[in-house]
């Protein structure tokens, strides 16, 4: 009768590993690049830039403080919102 050869455990976890690596070069790595750059764009805000919020809210930046902004939307019409809020300048 032939004998059941042991097989390495290494090559068992392999799929794994590369399921692991396949994931942090397709998910984890790009949106952490997305991350650093969102942060240096809220720490590049001025007033009267133009931004666009995460809720779709058009607005120029009137004011500035720690964490959050005060946007002006329309005459007489300013709202206060959290800095992280702010999706991109326009």
């Amino acid at each position: 009768m032939p004998q059941a050869q042991a097989v390495n455990p290494l090559v068992n976890l392999l799929p794994l590993i590369l399921i692991f690596v396949i994931f942090y070069f397709l998910l984890i790595r790009p949106q952490k690049a997305k991350e650093k750059e969102h942060k240096k764009m809220l720490g590049s805000l001025n007033k009267n830039d133009e931004v666009v919020t995460s809720s779709g809210i058009h607005g120029t930046i009137i004011n500035l403080k720690d964490n959050s902004v005060i946007l002006r939307i329309d005459d007489n019409v300013k709202i206060e919102l959290e800095k992280n809020s702010v999706a991109y300048k326009k």
